[in-house]
């Protein structure tokens, strides 16, 4: 076990808690007191497990956190205005909001175009009940376990046959202090159907705390989601994530990751394809600095003839910050015609900061298009050159050269009001460091 007895018997009765006179059907508590038992067995993971032996996450196992509940969930703490900061970026209106983990109905504005409803309204769902926690693999790891277990409310969102749904749909995630926040979600893109995505990680104030969501992810036949992952937390703040899609024959599912913000983060990426003609394109970058640590782990299965995968990470580094990337491949051996690209750049402001990159592929058909790669690297020195003998500063023609590094990820970010917003993040990053330097 990973985790001390004392822990163990905090997450006990917090989940006794949540079972007790619980009116969820017999399946879900199923589902629910299993994981648990798993989290029970396994504990949280260690650096004796290969896949996280360069992330530590001994100060989340260390720490007591209260867990939430909805009778508890009591207003957010800091300043805190729907209209003003949070919120600003927030295009369309609507947003799910989710305080520690919990659903808050009082500050949701519900979206329009698409089924949105609780857990608790969809138990008697066919495609509700068929899909949940058949996506992600809940004995993952431990943290897959422990949000199974607490995932007694969480959102199902439904993109009916052939329905275009015109607004993005804002999932809002803020961190409370000392809390751990099992947000849950699942979606269902139905036949044809065509929706967009936002998930934002915030702070409603620097705090410590743990952020441990579950995103599900099922595309129908020619469906297509635009996902992208907004990471602001506290720097404070502890983030683990996972999220896992399935592609149906000719979907298409465009992913991007923007990671800023948490002391600590981990995302593991799930992709998978259940028929021919599926498209998956993922781009992600993490910018970090003093001590921030990140961790981005995805796996891809190509199982299915004719489908393509597209992943392009950049990460970008200062001060003591430490980059994890481990991406994996799966060509099996029925699958011909697969089209797989795979890319990991980073960008070191520092010497004293790290990255371990290690993109993978295990390819079991040669009749496929294949490739792979990873940099680890400063700024070009001609380039930058180049600047300087046009007249720039070094600092202001470091920074040009950096932003223009992060540029090429946001630029695949479709909603305005939120490519302008990480915009402003990275270039208000830079200056900070240009500010320090002087």
């Amino acid at each position: 076990m990973s985790m001390s007895a004392g822990k163990e018997t905090v997450f006990n009765a917090a989940f006794e808690k949540s079972i007790a006179g619980s009116e969820q059907p017999g399946w879900l508590i199923e589902i629910r007191r299993k994981a648990f038992g798993s989290f029970v067995e396994a504990g949280l993971p260690t650096v004796r497990n290969e896949e996280w032996k360069y992330t530590n996450v001994s100060p989340i196992s260390a720490a007591s956190w209260q867990v939430l509940t909805a009778e508890d969930a009591g207003p957010v703490s800091g300043d805190f205005d729907l209209t003003k900061g949070i919120f600003e970026e927030i295009e369309g209106g609507n947003r799910i909001v989710f305080v520690g983990g919990i659903f808050r109905e009082d500050l949701s504005r519900m979206p329009e175009g698409v089924s949105a409803s609780q857990f608790s309204e969809a138990y008697d769902d066919e495609k509700f009940r068929s899909k949940f926690s058949t996506i992600v693999d809940t004995e993952l790891n431990g943290f897959t376990a422990l949000n199974t277990a607490f995932s007694g409310e969480g959102i199902f969102l439904r993109a009916g046959k052939d329905t275009k749904v015109d607004q993005a749909i804002n999932l809002v995630f803020i961190g409370v202090v000392g809390s751990a926040g099992f947000p849950r979600v699942l979606y269902i893109g139905e036949t044809g159907s065509e929706a967009e995505i936002v998930e934002h990680y915030l702070r409603a104030e620097e705090s410590e705390y743990l952020t441990n969501a579950v995103v599900e992810i099922s595309l129908a036949d020619e469906a297509r989601l635009s996902h992208t992952r907004v990471q602001r937390e506290s720097h404070s703040a502890y983030h683990v994530v996972t999220s896992q899609a399935e592609l149906g024959r000719g979907s298409v599912y465009d992913n991007t990751n923007i990671h800023l913000g948490s002391k600590l983060s981990r995302h593991d990426l799930g992709m998978g394809f259940n028929a021919e003609g599926g498209e998956g394109w993922i781009d992600g970058l993490y910018l970090v600095d003093d001590e921030q640590h990140t961790d981005t782990h995805s796996r891809i299965d190509h199982r299915i003839p004719n489908c393509v995968s597209h992943q392009t990470y950049k990460g970008i580094l200062d001060g003591k910050s430490r980059a994890v990337f481990n991406g994996k491949v799966f060509v099996h051996e029925k699958a011909r015609g697969t089209d797989a690209y795979q890319s990991n750049k980073n960008l070191l402001l520092s010497n004293d900061a790290r990255v371990d990159t290690k993109p993978q592929l295990e390819i079991f058909n040669d009749d496929v298009k294949c490739a792979h790669g990873a940099t680890v690297g400063q700024l070009e020195e001609e380039e930058l050159f180049y600047l300087l003998s046009r007249g720039l500063p070094e600092d202001l023609a470091r920074n040009l050269l950096t932003y223009g590094f992060a540029e090429e990820v946001i630029e695949k970010i479709k909603v305005p009001s939120i490519k302008k917003a990480l915009d402003e993040a990275v270039l208000s990053r830079l200056h900070s460091r240009l500010d320090t330097a002087e």
